[in-house]
């Protein structure tokens, strides 16, 4: 009777699954949608036509200063042409907001930091392009000064679309307090420092070797002993000294040991505890506003059951149709069947907070791979020879052979031994070949590395033949193809991100990809307010007119005759300026970089005055020492997670519906399928769901034992999970392990400067 009934219940369950994915259960939504003009505005806000167009207005407004004054040269523009440019972003911006403020509430919106920025900021632009062009067209254009230009950046931060970056933003803001007292240590030592330099050298009467006198000025004492913390002037600072009594090194050894060695040390110390201790409670709350959403979603779609408030599928199906983007049936059931774990078919409300989880696995579906070719030459591609050689090609040693011929051949470019190099083109383009033929040229063109040969393969190939038609030199024709098959050697890093000693570090850097542009995009806002500041400060007092057959005297010593002698001339650094905004953004970088920082300091300092260095002291403390050194924290971070996470449970609780349900990628399809590659289907080695050995032989027994239908031969669809992770999920896995899988926090807890968390409340509120 038992076995009976398991029967009957899993017959029960096959007919009601296969016949979901027959139908459309929109239809039969119990919802109403005629009160949903909030959400709708919602849904189109975050459309993403709309996204894309805030991001070019963003762009577009931050690149107009490449024509404004001090322009780019051959790209300056009238004002009034930059002005109407900018008028329209910032009409763009106000129609942003008052669309925000359409299906926000009114308190919501105007408690909102944010788009008090915002208002703030258009209001400002607004007052200082009309001072401008009044100022320009009554004749005081010497008074004219664009000073809102850099509150620009305030735009990138504060929209929605950029919450990545303002995340990032936030973070520093709230490491900031904690650090302060360390900076403080280390500035009064320096301090101290300072005082005792000046009283050891400043009777003595040396001087540098461009003969300015050494340690003679308290100021101008801190100053080089600060630059001294970031090693650039080591060991020049020190030199004088040293020459004039061997024993003074020990004051600048036992102040790079204490300072350097020590204090900075410790800065970054306190920067990662803090950092990490900050970045703790925001995914906390990230996680409380997540949690608090999916239950007021629980709130609004359940329904009674035996008892029990749940959420039937009916239900789930159609709040999954209004969370973009758009999902097979197929994923819908499995997604379905994850949060389902007591195969009830109803989801309780401790598994409907998972859903922004389960969401976030990434699941890749592939449809019917059906070769071009076998539509068009079915006989000869399904012939035993073809069989054959697309099973060499889905070969594993299929990839490992040309990986070595990719590596054989860097040896032989790196020896000049150019003879075989039409050899390896041949044998690269025959592997292009062969794979669009094995696995059709759709699937090719979506592996990143297969285009990334294609383009290689062939740009050689074309600009050889460009090269044989002009009548180019051996030499030039052998030189753009050792260029263009070097370029393949990347393809290593698969390799080596195969080896298991090498596998967690490549794979953190390929997941740090997303955070690095983050924080690339911080460092972007902070060069382009810098950089605006500069160009106010610094344009035109350093020209470049070259160093050899100068003949006008005003073109020389950089334009400046106040930088003769000087070391930032004699270094012939004439071209790090500030006269338009690509020159400020090299600047910027090298001073970044740290090395010779001071020296372009000095020369800004010499055409300006002691008070400019306040500027690159600024710009050193907030890009470098703060900035880096947070991004340097959550790097270490992101290792650590990398190391020691492996699959999160969603994870696999998905791979295992998949595998149960007979959709994982490598399962063939049966030949009563229409349309479909039959028995001829030959799956790339890399595509195949890695399994241990466990899990192998488990399989069956999960295939024998589970209570979902086997679809492989109802569908040619197939899933496979990613291999890639995001960084904030891993790190609100991190901290998420610490909380009950229930627990939706405070009831007091603080309003979260995050959009996402109205998505749900907003789409379910009627």
């Amino acid at each position: 009777m038992a076995t009976q009934a398991t029967l009957n219940t899993e017959s029960l369950k096959n007919r009601h699954l296969l016949s979901r994915l027959q139908k459309d259960t929109a239809s039969d939504s119990e919802l109403s949608k005629e009160d949903l003009y909030g959400p709708q505005l919602y849904l189109i806000y975050h459309h993403w036509g709309l996204s894309y167009m805030l991001y070019f207005f963003v762009i577009i407004h931050h690149a107009v200063a490449i024509c404004e004054d001090p322009a780019v040269e051959g790209f300056h523009l009238p004002y009034w042409v930059t002005m109407c440019v900018e008028f329209a972003c910032v009409l763009f911006y106000l129609f942003r907001l008052f669309h925000c403020a359409s299906f926000l509430p009114v308190e919501t919106f105007c408690r909102d930091k944010k788009n008090i920025m915002l208002l703030v900021a258009i209001v400002l632009t607004a007052i200082d392009m009309s001072c401008y062009i009044g100022l320009v067209n009554t004749g005081y254009e010497s008074f004219a000064y664009r000073w809102s230009r850099p509150l620009r950046p305030i735009f990138m931060v504060n929209f929605s679309e950029y919450k990545q970056i303002r995340r990032a933003f936030r973070n520093i803001r709230k490491t900031l307090p904690d650090i302060i007292n360390v900076l403080v240590l280390v500035f009064l030592v320096i301090c101290l420092f300072s005082l005792m330099g000046q009283k050891l050298f400043q009777k003595r009467e040396l001087k540098y070797p461009d003969g300015t006198p050494y340690f003679d000025n308290y100021l101008d004492i801190f100053f080089q002993l600060y630059v001294l913390v970031t090693t650039a002037n080591n060991p020049d600072i020190m030199m004088p000294a040293y020459d004039s009594n061997r024993w003074y090194a020990l004051f600048f050894i036992a102040y790079i040991i204490i300072c350097l060695y020590i204090f900075m040390n410790i800065f970054l110390a306190v920067i990662y505890n803090n950092y990490r201790k900050h970045l703790k409670n925001e995914v906390r709350k990230l996680v409380y506003m997540k949690r608090k959403s999916l239950a007021k979603a629980f709130d609004l779609l359940k329904i009674k059951k035996q008892g029990m408030f749940v959420i039937d599928f009916k239900r789930f199906n159609v709040l999954l149709k209004m969370i973009p983007p758009a999902r097979s049936p197929m994923l819908v059931n499995i997604l379905w069947y994850v949060l389902d774990t007591n195969g009830d078919n109803v989801v309780e409300k401790v598994d409907f907070l998972q859903l922004a989880d389960l969401l976030n696995v990434t699941v890749t579906e592939i449809k019917d791979r059906r070769s071009i070719f076998d539509r068009i030459f079915p006989e000869f591609f399904r012939s035993k020879f073809s069989m054959s050689l697309r099973l060499l090609v889905a070969h594993k040693y299929f990839r490992y052979f040309f990986d070595l011929m990719i590596l054989l051949n860097a040896f032989l470019i790196a020896f000049d031994i150019s003879d075989a190099e039409w050899l390896f083109l041949a044998l690269f383009t025959l592997e292009i070949l062969l794979k669009m033929y094995t696995f059709g040229v759709l699937y090719f063109f979506r592996r990143f590395w297969n285009i990334f040969d294609f383009l290689v393969i062939g740009g050689a190939i074309i600009g050889t033949s460009i090269e044989s038609f002009m009548d180019s030199s051996a030499d030039d024709k052998t030189r753009t193809l050792d260029i263009l098959l070097v370029l393949r050697v990347l393809r290593l890093v698969k390799i080596i991100g195969g080896i298991d000693r090498f596998q967690v570090i490549v794979t953190t850097i390929l997941n740090l990809g997303p955070s690095i542009l983050t924080y690339g995009g911080v460092l972007i806002v902070v060069y382009y307010v810098f950089a605006i500041i500069g160009m106010e400060i610094f344009q035109n007092k350093i020209k470049y007119f070259g160093y050899q057959n100068v003949t006008d005297p005003s073109h020389l010593y950089c334009g400046n005759p106040l930088l003769n002698g000087s070391v930032f001339y004699q270094s012939q650094y004439c071209s790090n300026n500030f006269n338009n905004i690509l020159h400020t953004f090299v600047v910027l970088f090298e001073l970044t970089v740290v090395n010779q920082w001071h020296v372009v300091a000095n020369g800004f300092v010499r055409v300006t005055g002691k008070a400019a260095r306040i500027f690159f002291f600024v710009f050193h403390l907030t890009s470098v020492i703060i900035v880096l050194n947070i991004f340097t924290a959550f790097v270490l971070e992101a290792f650590i997670l990398e190391y020691s996470f492996c699959k999160s449970k969603l994870e696999s609780a998905m791979e295992k519906k998949i595998i149960e349900m007979g959709l994982q990628l490598g399962r063939k399809h049966s030949p009563s399928l229409k349309g479909t590659d039959s028995d001829n289907l030959v799956i790339d080695s890399e595509d195949v769901i890695e399994s241990s050995d466990d899990e192998i032989s488990g399989q069956n027994l999960n295939r024998k034992s589970s209570i979902y239908p086997d679809l492989s031969e109802k569908t040619d669809i197939r899933f496979h999970l990613s291999k890639s992770k995001n960084v904030e999920n891993l790190l609100q896995r991190m901290f998420e392990n610490e909380l009950d899988v229930d627990d939706v926090g405070p009831d007091d807890i603080e309003n979260y400067e995050d959009e996402t968390r109205l998505s749900l409340e907003v789409i379910l509120n009627h």
